[in-house]
């Protein structure tokens, strides 16, 4: 199938387009480059520009005869939303559409869209299910949401199917060691763990130390992103195959702590990482878990990465031998 992978020099977007190609699908990556990295993808496959130009769509859904689009666009940085609101629904709800529209005027009838945990905001239970009560509490979530609904209606009146991955923390790289996790700044708690392990910041902070979990500090899901790529084809495949517009959880359904994972990385690198023990954020719920049985059951998903230690060592490797990232 000829997929469009938007966002595709990203992070999640580089292993999702080595994932298309392994089984002989065509990827074209559009990709502003705002976030992602020329490095990541094949040279041929990248189209630079944003996915709210309308006849850019049109040339490059056109030129390439797409059939499919995965959607890795979003603006995703929670606390960036909070101060620039506009920013976000600018990007994640208005670009969204000019997408959606171009899908509908050159016929591609299949979307695969990345999207968020942060849809529920503050969780009510532990795990995380799908019929969870959807109650975003900053922009970034409430972007998404508003996507999904959208979704929605672009489904009942031009028949465009979709699959919603509400996924938790992507973390790790792909085992060959060639790309991986290249942020700026870094948010993402297992590269920051190791960027202390490796000498390049001087210690990890660690944000509450009472929280009712057994070492005290916060519990998060962590799947590994050839898990996360892995489902996308799913899903892909299933919309191919006549499926019917939906949303699913990803994620490994086991939390590790912020303790346990400086652990692990420390067990992983040989090193010592000095963790600075500090108080709460606000906004910081104790557990955030996923139930994926849904995904398991409806799709055969199954993850080849559970374990935090195989998570945390494909990101050893890529950022041991990438210190500067794609630099």
């Amino acid at each position: 199938m000829r997929v469009l992978v938007v966002g595709g020099a990203g992070y999640i977007g580089s292993h999702m387009v080595r994932a298309l190609l392994r089984p002989g699908h065509e990827a074209v990556v559009l990709d502003n480059l705002s976030k992602g990295h020329r490095e990541a993808v094949p040279a041929d496959s990248l189209v630079l520009g944003d996915f709210g130009d309308g006849e850019l769509l049109d040339r490059v859904m056109q030129q390439h005869g797409i059939e499919a689009v995965m959607h890795f666009g979003a603006l995703s940085l929670v606390g960036e939303s909070m101060t620039r609101p506009d920013k976000y629904f600018q990007n994640n709800v208005a670009k969204g559409l000019a997408l959606l529209d171009g899908m509908v005027r050159n016929k591609v009838r299949y979307l695969v869209f990345s999207s968020t945990a942060a849809v529920y905001g503050e969780p009510e239970q532990a795990p995380i299910t799908e019929d969870a009560r959807l109650r975003p509490t900053n922009p970034y979530g409430e972007s998404k949401l508003a996507f999904e609904k959208i979704l929605k209606w672009y489904d009942a009146a031009f028949g465009l199917k979709s699959i919603s991955l509400r996924y938790f923390n992507a973390a790790g790289a792909d085992p060959a060691g060639d790309i991986g996790e290249d942020h700026s700044p870094e948010t993402h708690l297992i590269p920051l763990v190791i960027q202390a392990a490796l000498g390049r910041r001087g210690n990890i902070r660690v944000f509450g130390t009472d929280y009712p979990t057994p070492d005290g500090t916060c519990i998060r899901d962590y799947i590994h992103i050839n898990d996360l790529a892995e489902a996308h084809l799913l899903a892909l495949k299933a919309l191919a195959g006549g499926a019917e517009s939906t949303a699913y959880n990803l994620g490994n359904g086991s939390g590790y702590s912020v303790l346990e994972v400086i652990r692990t990385v420390e067990q992983v690198s040989g090193r010592k990482v000095e963790a600075v023990l500090g108080g709460r954020r606000a906004g910081d719920p104790a557990v955030l878990v996923a139930g994926s049985e849904r995904i398991k059951q409806e799709l055969g998903w199954q993850p080849k990465f559970p374990e935090l230690e195989e998570i945390v060592g494909t990101a050893w490797k890529w950022h041991f031998g990438h210190p500067d990232g794609f630099k």
